[in-house]
């Protein structure tokens, strides 16, 4: 694959192997895994495709072989520096041919050994699209199982984001050994730490550079910055105990405890997003996509794909704030929200409040469901819009026993929703569509909304 398909459609997945790193940081197999120890020597490998998790991969004495910072196509001189019983793990020593996609990183932190936070900053912003295009419809064999013509018929072209940097109006950096803020490295054990970041938006990237806080019970910190411009920081602590701060920034201030119950230092305790023209009150503790521009996008995309009549019953499923069921509420007769984090449901509850037809629980979906199959409800469609590790098997049986006709899956994990929309299909239901978003340019993330029908 010397470059990366340019069309609209992915073409017939390349390189079938199951053995490729997974995970937030790229790795193949759990943390429990024995692996040997790193070899010396060096030797030239050519790049084939990418792997779901950021590393590119080739073939090296028959073995599967995982080099980061690297774009297929490439030919590289690389170290072993890590083998398992079927793959290995080497770093870059030198480039021998470089593809036309290569860029000049623009973070002084990208590179081997350092942030593992942007992945992707050396592939130009269009072959990253169609990388990942390549990566989903590749799960979707590997692990769904599904057949090609099925898979090219249902994939469409990944919609880019309007913005590839400074697009995060909230992130979350950790704590290293010398107490200083950071983001992971690629091995996903240490942090590297930062001064900036250019994925960052600029406003927080000021607040950042200004802020001095180090409690030694300090975990994490998170920088958030609303629609309107307001900052908010977030602590998460190690202890019970919250610290007393007193603070001349312009900010916000919330700590999360180890319950993840958020206490109010210093101003407010909640951001706003605005949506569609609406304005979402979001909870230090809560979620929120961190691309805010593109949501509007997603929003518009599940619409289309559920097709609702005002008579519809719908079902809101790891809702949030209650986005989806904002917009969904306009077109249906009845929505159904449930999300099991309390101060997340009161947002909703309060972003929700001019509609009366908007039904909201509070409770896990595993405990949720059973109860509305007892009670004999019915839907005509869901949205589920479930963590990266997808769905339980007891959300999966709850489905399919609902019998909804249409689902929209909201997925941020490629191997998650391959393998969460081959157990549906087994049951019954029908891949028609997978419409891939980056929510994240110059990393390897990648979002998507599948519809399955019965």
């Amino acid at each position: 694959m010397p470059r990366p398909k340019k069309s609209n459609q992915p073409g017939k997945p390349r390189n079938k192997r199951d053995d490729r790193p997974r995970g937030k940081h790229g790795r193949g197999s759990s943390r429990n895994d024995k692996s040997k120890s790193s070899k010396s020597g060096t030797f030239d490998i050519k790049v084939k495709a990418m792997a779901n998790g950021g590393y590119a991969l080739g073939l090296h004495n028959k073995r599967t072989t995982f080099v980061p910072y690297t774009i297929p196509g490439e030919t590289v001189k690389v170290r072993l520096v890590e083998t398992r019983s079927n793959v290995d793990f080497a770093t870059g020593v030198e480039m021998l041919s470089a593809s036309a996609d290569r860029v000049f990183p623009q973070c002084p932190h990208f590179g081997p050994s350092r942030c593992w936070g942007c992945q992707w900053q050396h592939i130009d912003y269009k072959a990253q699209l169609l990388l990942k295009q390549d990566v989903l419809a590749d799960q979707l064999y590997r692990i769904g199982n599904f057949q090609d013509r099925v898979i090219e018929k249902a994939m469409k072209a990944v919609k880019p984001s309007a913005q590839q940097w400074g697009y995060n109006s909230h992130m979350t950096f950790e704590r290293n050994v010398d107490g200083h803020l950071g983001l992971p490295k690629v091995d996903g054990r240490s942090i590297q730490a930062i001064e900036t970041c250019h994925i960052l938006h600029p406003d927080l990237q000021t607040l950042y550079d200004i802020i001095e806080i180090d409690f030694d019970d300090m975990k994490k910190l998170a920088l958030w910055r609303g629609s309107g411009g307001e900052t908010m920081i977030i602590i998460t602590m190690t202890s019970e105990d919250a610290p007393e701060l007193t603070a001349d920034l312009p900010t916000s201030v919330n700590v999360i405890l180890p319950d993840n119950e958020p206490v109010n230092l210093v101003g407010d305790s909640m951001i706003y997003y605005e949506v569609g023209k609406r304005l979402f009150r979001v909870t230090a503790g809560g979620y929120f996509r961190a691309n805010v521009a593109q949501i509007d996008n997603l929003i518009a995309e599940v619409l289309a794909m559920l097709y609702l009549s005002e008579d519809d019953s719908v079902l809101d499923l790891y809702a949030g704030v209650g986005v989806f069921s904002a917009f969904i509420a306009q077109h249906a007769g009845l929505v159904t929200l449930v999300e099991s984090y309390p101060p997340t449901a009161t947002d909703a509850e309060e972003n929700l409040k001019d509609f009366d037809n908007i039904d909201i629980i509070e409770g896990s979906v595993e405990s949720v469901l059973p109860s509305l199959i007892a009670a004999g409800e019915r839907y005509e469609a869901a949205v589920i819009d479930p963590p990266s590790r997808g769905l339980s098997r007891e959300v999966l049986e709850s489905l399919v026993t609902l019998n909804i006709p249409k689902l929209a899956y909201i997925s941020s994990d490629p191997a998650s929703l391959a393998r969460d929309a081959q157990a549906l299909c087994k049951r019954g239901y029908t891949l028609k569509k997978v419409q891939p978003f980056d929510f994240a340019p110059q990393t390897y993330y990648i979002d998507a909304v599948a519809l399955l029908e019965k």
